[in-house]
């Protein structure tokens, strides 16, 4: 009866444990937001990851390489108009949106395949549109990766760098 009665509390245990376990947060919780720029309407959709103690340029984001801009499937970056990134052109449709980070300037990427894992098969020869900015050193850190729709702008702001590009 003993052997039972540990066993049956042993297997209430594990349940309990798998339950608690699945209805935990993910660790980069899919995010959205949207916004309004010269009457387009932008929806911008990502993993948020966190910085958790981690450095993040140049290391866990390392400079160079083609990074998902987020956690998890690559984000992405719709517009229902034509828009005018840093001056050029982008077309009305939706986008997979990549960085690629140096120390002193950022790469960012719209890219005509929206519905990838990560980075992994990205291809160059689907960019519709590539531009260079200087991204910002903020002056505290942001511990969630997030993307902010300014009147002029888009931002993503992670750790201590502001990555902005204009949008008109």
């Amino acid at each position: 009866m003993k052997i039972l009665k540990f066993a049956l509390l042993a297997i209430i245990t594990f349940l309990a444990i798998s339950v608690a376990t699945a209805q935990e947060k993910p660790k980069s919780p899919a995010e959205k937001v949207s916004g309004m720029i010269n009457g387009a309407t932008i929806q911008i959709n990502y993993g948020s990851p966190s910085v958790r103690g981690r450095e993040i340029w140049g290391k866990l984001v390392p400079f160079g390489e083609v990074w998902r801009a987020g956690a998890n499937e690559a984000t992405t970056f719709e517009t229902n108009k034509d828009l005018l990134i840093e001056g050029l052109r982008l077309p009305a449709g939706k986008y997979s949106f990549f960085v690629i980070p140096s120390q002193t300037e950022c790469v960012i990427i719209f890219n005509k395949e929206p519905k990838q894992w990560g980075a992994y098969k990205y291809d160059e020869r689907k960019d519709q549109l590539r531009v260079k900015v200087k991204q910002q050193i903020a002056d505290s850190s942001t511990e969630k990766l997030t993307y902010i729709i300014n009147a002029t702008d888009v931002e993503l702001v992670w750790e201590k760098w502001i990555i902005g590009f204009s949008v008109k």
